[in-house]
Parts: structure tokens; C-alpha cells; sequence
């Protein structure tokens, strides 16, 4: 039997589940390490005299950076294998804290804040796509979307780490810690994680059979498993998104993560700063704020039990239309309590969106170029999250209501919702 085929309905293992737990902790750190600065620009300005317009350079400055390894590095998954980038990666965002630790100047801190985004550019396509190998049919959905939860799990747990840490040993310390962290994790992937299946099914690198036989021992997988006939090596290319094969597909996902990631990163940002000025208590719009995150982290897990029993692509138009519906429920909340429930379901939906999306993404690609295409559209997907808040800002001294904007992120949610209705993944 084909080794996929026997991973896809065979039943997970402990060393399935703990190369999806390895990922898990890396999208945690990945979360702790992109908000960092979300979560100690107070203490920089201070320190360092900044402007408003400063700190957001440095918070857009991580984003750029994960923007650009997701497009520049995941590539070289596919040439080099996803294991080794995934340790250089890890081992470059885990740089770039260390070296924010050293910086004095807003130059030096922009610069450290691009090389860490680079690495976690480079750590998600890799992560998304080994969950996607060494998950089985079932669980794939569920193994994805907890994966998917880390990232939110990780700022959460980073925010409440970074008061503690900035109150005893100053907002420097937070960085120290997330690059302690981030180089231990590099030392688990070095000693625990496996190589991408596909990757040494269609590669064959040096010793790719006596790897996969050990991959098998460690699964668990009773029987023999043959080793398929090689296809002609095809060209690990950009370009391959565009061909006539894979056109249609590449520009409906695109559409689907920009449009996803555009809704989610407008809600999320502009949350608390519109209901206060709407006339809301400062503490009672960042409250509605945190619920939107913590809300996120819920949907991820919710969404990934549905797809153990329905498809990802129809559980995902489900959550989109779901969202819209959200977005209005919440506007009509007149009450702090009815806006804490529905900003915890708006943010659950939208983020069972993009783990809806990260399951269905890697099903788009063949294997041998898998992590290209992949790492591309979550590139694609993150200009989304770096023009909506912009947009927002420019829309509202424009003149545009809250309400407004709230609609429009209702409307853009439902053109992802139409995007994936005529995607076809290879599971359906």
C-alpha cells in the first residue's frame, strides 16, 4: 500500500500527535514572538521618545517581515527539505528577539523586528503542511485547527507573561524570554522532528527509504508500505501557481485568505478604539477586545471537531456565512454583557475561517511543490491583515461610521465564503 494511503486511514499515533503538538508550540511562539511588540510599545515609547506613528512601523515592520518568508523561504522547502527551514526558521525568528533585547534605536528594533518576521514567515507554510502529512483523514481537520489555536493561545499567554515580566525586569525581558523559548524549541525540532513524507516520497534525497522505514516503526504502521514509482521531477516554481492547472485554484484561495484575513485583522484591531468612541469605557472596549481573541482560540478547536464529520470546505462556507451574521448580531448588542458573547462568537467564527482555510490549503498543491504554494498564499493572504486596519483608519476620516466598516467586513467575509463554494480540495 501507498505510504500516504496508509497514514490517511490508519489511526493516529503518539508520534503523529506529537509532531502535531510540536507545531502547536511553535505557532504558540510564533504568537508570542510577532505581538511582542503589542505587548511592550508602551515601555518602548517611553524609553526611546517614540510617536504613535513609530510604534506602528514596528508592530507593521513583524508583519512585513512574516509577509516576506512566507513568499521568500517556503519555497526553498520544497528544493531543501521542510524539516532543515523549519530549524532555520525557528532558529532566525529566535535571533531576531535576541537581538531586539540589544537594540537602542528605532532603526535597529525595526530592523530585528523584519528578521523575526522572516523566521515566523518561514515556520508557518512548513508547520501547516507536516500537519497536513502526518494527520490521517479523520483527524486532519482537528489536528490543523488546534495548530491553528496556538498562535492565539500564544499572544494571550505572551500578554499575560509580558506584565509580569515587564513590572520586575523591564519590557527588554520579554524579548530575552521569547528567544530563550524560541532556541529551546529549535533544540526539540532537532532532536524529535521528522522530515516532510511527502517531501522524501517525491525528492528522494540520500537515505529517503531507511528514513521513511523509521518514520513507519515510530507510527506504528502494521504491514508492508511500497515506495511509489518517482513521477518526472517537476520545477519547484512560483510560476507553477499560475499555469492553467493550478490558475483557477491559486486565484480563489487568494481571494478566500485576503478577504478572511482582511475581516478578521479589521475586527480584532479596530474593536476596542470604535466602541470607545462610540462612547464606551476605555476598560469595557478593551474587555470586548480580549473576547474577540479569546473567542478566536475557541473556534479553532470547534471548527476542527466539525470536520471530523463533515468536509472542511463545507464546515468553512458554513463558518464564513456564520460570520457575516455575527458581525451584525454584534452591532446590535446594546448591552456590555450581549457584546462579550457576541464578540466571543464573531471571533470564534472568524477564526474557524483561517483554520478552514489552513486545512483546505495544502489539500490545492502537489506534494513537490506543496510548501510554494502554500507559504505564497498565506504571504498573499497576510496583505490582508497589513492594509484592513490601514484601510479602516483611511475609511474613517473619510467620513465612514462604525457600523459601516462592520458592514463592509460582513460583505468581504461573504466574498470568502463564495471564493471557497467554487474551490474544490482534493479531500471532497
Amino acid at each position: 500500500m501507498d505510504f500516504r494511503q496508509k497514514i490517511a486511514i490508519s489511526p493516529m499515533s503518539g508520534y503523529q500527535w506529537m509532531v502535531v503538538g510540536l507545531a502547536v508550540v511553535l505557532n504558540m511562539l510564533d504568537g508570542f514572538d510577532v505581538l511582542a511588540v503589542a505587548f511592550t510599545a508602551k515601555s518602548i515609547q517611553a524609553e526611546l521618545g517614540l510617536t504613535g506613528k513609530h510604534i506602528g512601523s514596528l508592530m507593521s515592520a513583524g508583519l512585513l517581515g512574516m509577509t516576506a518568508g512566507s513568499m521568500l523561504l517556503a519555497p526553498l522547502a520544497d528544493k531543501f527539505g521542510r524539516r532543515p527551514l523549519l530549524i532555520a526558521s525557528t532558529l532566525l525568528s529566535a535571533l531576531g528577539m535576541l537581538m531586539t533585547y540589544f537594540a537602542h534605536s528605532l532603526e535597529s528594533i525595526a530592523l530585528w523586528r523584519v528578521v523575526t518576521g522572516l523566521g515566523v514567515g518561514g515556520i508557518l507554510p512548513c508547520t501547516n503542511v507536516i500537519v497536513s502529512e502526518y494527520a490521517n483523514k479523520k483527524w486532519r481537520g482537528l489536528a490543523i485547527a488546534v495548530y491553528a489555536s496556538g498562535f492565539g493561545i500564544g499572544a494571550m499567554l505572551g500578554g499575560m507573561s509580558a506584565v509580569v515580566l515587564q513590572g520586575g525586569y523591564g519590557w527588554r525581558s520579554v524579548f530575552l524570554v521569547g528567544a530563550g523559548l524560541t532556541l529551546a524549541a529549535v533544540v526539540a525540532l532537532v532532536a524529535l522532528l521528522p522530515e516532510s513524507v511527502d517531501f522524501l516520497l517525491n525528492k528522494r534525497p540520500a537515505g529517503a527509504k531507511a528514513r521513511l522505514d523509521r518514520i513507519v516503526a515510530k507510527m506504528g504502521l502494521d504491514g508492508a508500505w511500497s515506495f511509489p514509482e518517482q513521477a518526472a521531477k517537476a520545477k519547484v516554481s512560483v510560476l507553477r501557481l499560475f499555469e492553467p492547472e493550478y490558475l483557477k485554484t491559486t486565484l480563489l484561495i487568494w481571494v478566500a485568505f485576503i478577504a478572511v484575513m482582511s475581516a478578521y485583522y479589521f475586527v480584532s484591531s479596530w474593536t476596542p478604539a470604535l466602541l470607545e468612541q462610540a462612547g464606551m469605557a476605555k476598560a469595557q472596549s478593551q474587555t470586548v477586545g480580549m473576547a474577540v481573541s479569546i473567542g478566536g482560540a475557541v473556534g479553532s478547536l470547534v471548527f476542527g471537531f466539525l470536520v471530523s464529520r463533515w468536509t472542511p470546505r463545507t464546515v468553512l462556507i458554513a463558518f464564513a456565512g456564520l460570520s457575516a451574521a455575527a458581525v451584525f448580531a454584534f452591532l446590535s448588542a446594546n448591552t456590555l454583557a450581549l457584546s462579550l458573547v457576541f464578540a466571543v462568537l464573531l471571533g470564534a467564527l472568524m477564526n474557524g475561517c483561517i483554520a478552514g482555510l489552513y486545512t483546505i490549503n495544502p489539500t490545492l498543491y502537489a506534494a513537490d511543490f506543496r510548501s510554494t504554494g502554500v507559504g505564497v498564499t498565506i504571504g498573499v493572504g497576510r496583505v490582508g491583515s497589513i492594509v484592513s486596519p490601514l484601510a479602516a483608519g483611511a475609511l474613517l476620516d473619510a467620513g465612514w461610521a462604525k457600523n459601516d466598516l462592520y458592514a463592509g467586513a460582513a460583505a468581504v467575509i461573504l466574498l470568502a465564503a463564495v471564493a471557497v463554494f467554487f474551490l474544490k480540495a482534493k479531500e471532497d
